[in-house]
This record gives C-alpha cells, sequence and structure tokens, in this order.
C-alpha cells in the first residue's frame, strides 16, 4: 500500500494498539482481539524476536487489521520488516540511515521527534507524519503545541506515544495536531501473556469509544 493511503488508514484508524509479544502464536489471537473491540491498527514492537514471526501470522490470518513494526532502529530491521510484509515501521527516534532505508525500501514511515530540530530533519525527508515520543514526560499537550507551532502550515501531523493512555486520550484525540494515538494500555504484555483476550477487547472498545465521542463532539462545534 502507498505512504499516503497507509497513513490515512493510521489516522482513520486514530488509536494504535503498541504491543511487545513474547511468542509469535500470540499475534493472531490479539489481532483479533483488538479488531472485536474496533481498534484496526497496530504496531508491533522489535523488543524481542517474535515480533517479525508474529507479523507474518497476522498478515497470513487477520489480513483485515493494519499491522506495523515499530523500534526499528537499523536499516537490516527495515529490511525485515519489508520481507514480513509490514504496513508500516516507526522508530523511536530519527536516524537518518533508517529513514533512508525506509524510504528506498517504499516502507510507509513515521520516525521518532521530541525537538523543532527533530522535526526539521524528518521534513528533510519529506516526513509528514511523526511520532511524538515519549510525550507526556517531554511536556505532554502543552509541549506538543509549543514545538509543533513554527510547521503547522507544511501540514505536519504527529502520533503521540509514551503515557498515553485512558485518561488523556480523549484530549490528545481533539488536539488538531494529532494524527492518531498509540500505546500499550490496550494490550499490556502480561495481559497478552496470560490470554486474556477478552480483556483486550473491552479495552479497545472503551478506546474506541472514547475516540468516536471526540469525533462526534467536533463535528457538531464544525456545524
Amino acid at each position: 500500500m502507498e505512504e499516503p493511503a497507509t497513513f490515512a488508514r493510521l489516522e482513520a484508524a486514530g488509536v494504535v494498539a503498541v504491543l511487545v509479544l513474547d511468542r509469535e502464536e500470540d499475534g493472531p489471537p490479539v489481532a483479533e482481539a483488538l479488531m472485536a473491540g474496533g481498534v484496526t491498527a497496530m504496531e508491533l514492537t522489535l523488543r524481542t524476536p517474535a515480533a517479525i514471526g508474529a507479523l507474518r501470522a497476522i498478515r497470513r490470518e487477520v489480513p483485515e487489521m493494519l499491522a506495523g513494526i515499530g523500534t526499528i532502529l537499523t536499516p537490516t530491521q527495515v529490511a525485515a520488516v519489508v520481507e514480513a510484509g509490514g504496513a508500516f515501521g516507526v522508530s523511536p527516534g530519527l536516524n537518518p540511515r533508517v529513514v533512508e532505508a525506509a524510504l528506498a525500501a517504499r516502507l510507509p514511515f513515521a520516525p521518532g521527534i521530541c525537538t523543532p530540530s527533530d522535526i526539521e530533519r524528518g521534513l528533510e525527508y519529506d516526513r509528514k507524519l511523526v511520532k511524538f515520543f515519549p510525550a507526556e514526560a517531554s511536556g505532554g499537550l502543552k509541549y506538543l503545541h509549543n514545538i509543533a507551532a513554527p510547521y503547522a502550515h507544511l501540514g505536519v501531523r504527529y502520533m503521540p506515544l509514551g503515557g498515553v493512555g485512558t485518561g488523556n486520550m480523549g484530549a490528545y484525540l481533539a488536539d488538531p495536531h494529532v494524527a492518531a494515538i498509540g500505546g500499550s494500555w490496550l494490550a499490556p504484555r502480561e495481559t497478552i501473556r496470560a490470554g486474556r483476550w477478552a480483556d483486550i477487547t473491552e479495552a479497545a472498545r472503551a478506546a474506541i469509544a472514547q475516540r468516536d465521542f471526540v469525533r462526534r463532539t467536533a463535528a457538531d462545534v464544525s456545524l
């Protein structure tokens, strides 16, 4: 899928589940549990060896899920993500070698940013969707407003991760700078290990209810 279409799907999803998987076989049931609750995008982090195998399994068994890979730190990992059929890639920071490898491989890619300098480096690579990380530890929405303002006319959009959860996700989703949010609260590592799929579905359903409420409110205000 081309990058604009992939990013449009991420923005339409609004909520991206960020996962740490210890077993490849957990990939499909987690994806199914998330989709049952309305979450249609997920990021498997390369923090364990299971991520790539889980991605392959999800692509095979739950193809309707928009499944990408996060914590991409090297060009070699970019190649592995592309080979496994990742829909998109995300990194915690902005490594020029990784961004260049993703662009060369035509992998839709959102690097991580935390400062105006990061945003400007991303713009050199035409990165208009970036990961704001770590969101809350950096100063949250107030900080994002300050660093995003000089680039708003360029159409830069942000995916905050890090400290985003049920208590503040509504505020983030309502912000005009934010394309989508991500977090691990939807499917914590321990919940996945225990196979508590119903808990994941319920968390996903609650998140989507908040997303829909924010969108309805925004639509009403614009009338």
